[in-house]
């Protein structure tokens, strides 16, 4: 039976196309976009994700996301490296400013200042240069973002200057960042030096990382902080994820992927179960003639499952493949970098459009079950 069950579905070859075409759209489309949204998401904590040396950031207690900084005072600084089981606490400087180069050509950049002694929060992932380098004078290492857009079509090379805040400052490293949401260039520097680049305030400190001693975990940590200091501490995790709701609550953006995708499956759902639907039509007299010689209820609702299954595995397999395609063959481009297919997103997928062939078929499910055999010698 599964045998004529496969037949009866390719014997109509434009319909049999048409079903795993509408499966393989609907899953391409709601697997890029989730992918396009998820990786848009990581990008806004980029920069806490590329600081791998803290364990906890504090914070002023009313931030709500990386990129909202209310400065601290050197004396929070004291304040929290006095807190039992610190083992450091070193500040780190996020701001942003003008950068031009000898041409004249400037952009928006996002200025990260590190600790002057231990180098606390500079990249590890260098394409050129040693981090170490951070120590000589004017020294700053800058992404590779930044580098093709000041000096485009060229070989990456050390030595180049750029102007900050009518500072002149020379380029000892070139990095592989994380790409930040608004994909401007990152641009690293010594926290003394940081200062000097942006418009003076009073107070420049943006946050303290901290490391806890060891055999006491960031979270104890963190809320020591909390009780001794009333600022905000949260591991990089949290703080991370704090960002992500920060954007999935205040932007339209999940609204927006979320329609997508809502319209790709309501399209897949529709599109198949009407094609489904028209086949199954077309074929009562078959099924008429298969519930004439015995065959149960039970089996031709088999029949019809499998042939649902089958177009979902080909069409998904196909939707699959071009989404996993699109983002093998973009991931060199440095706009686009971060945006992949995750395992996670596959699986979701799978299901939805096993929920989409489910629903598909069910119409045609009904129609079947309450045909009558005689249905085959009618004219």
């Amino acid at each position: 039976m599964n045998f004529v069950a496969f037949q009866m579905l390719t014997g109509d070859k434009a319909k049999y196309f048409g079903l795993i075409f509408a499966i393989a759209f609907s899953t391409f489309l709601m697997s890029h976009q989730v992918s396009i949204f998820t990786g848009l998401m990581n990008r806004t904590q980029s920069q806490i994700l590329d600081i791998k040396d803290a364990d906890v950031w504090v914070m002023d207690r009313y931030t709500q996301y990386l990129d909202e900084v209310k400065s601290l005072t050197d004396q929070d600084l004291y304040r929290v490296r006095g807190v039992n089981g610190v083992q450091w606490a070193v500040p780190l400087f996020k701001g942003s400013t003008r950068a031009k180069a000898r041409d004249g050509v400037f952009r928006a950049v996002i200025l990260l200042g590190v600790d002057d002694a231990s180098l606390t929060g500079v990249p590890r992932k260098m394409l050129l240069g040693t981090y170490n380098s951070l120590r000589e004078p004017d020294a700053v290492i800058i992404d590779q973002v930044a580098f093709e857009f000041y000096f485009p079509n060229q070989a990456m090379r050390l030595g180049d200057t750029l102007e900050m805040n009518d500072h002149r400052v020379r380029v000892v490293g070139i990095c592989d960042s994380a790409a930040p949401f608004q994909n401007f260039p990152v641009v690293y520097t010594r926290y003394s030096n940081a200062l000097g680049y942006v418009g003076r305030e009073r107070n420049l400190l943006s946050y303290v990382l901290v490391k806890p001693l060891p055999g006491v975990t960031g979270e104890e940590v963190a809320t020591r902080i909390k009780a001794a200091t009333g600022l905000e501490a949260l591991t990089y995790e949290q703080f991370g994820w704090r960002t992500i709701w920060y954007y999935i609550g205040h932007t339209g953006i999940p609204i927006n992927f979320g329609i997508t995708v809502f319209i790709a499956l309501i399209v897949g759902t529709v599109v198949a179960g009407q094609t489904f639907y028209i086949f199954t039509i077309e074929n009562l007299k078959q099924f008429g003639a298969l519930k004439a010689i015995g065959v149960t209820n039970w089996r031709i609702t088999g029949m019809i499952l499998l042939q649902a299954f089958v177009v979902g595995a080909i069409g998904y397999s196909i939707g699959i493949a071009m989404t996993a395609a699109f983002f093998e063959t973009t991931k060199n481009v440095l706009d686009l970098r971060g945006f992949v297919l995750l395992g996670e997103i596959a699986g979701g997928t799978a299901v939805a459009v096993f929920l989409i062939v489910i629903l598909a078929s069910l119409l045609s499910i009904r129609r079947v079950l309450v045909l009558e055999p005689a249905v085959v010698f009618r004219g």
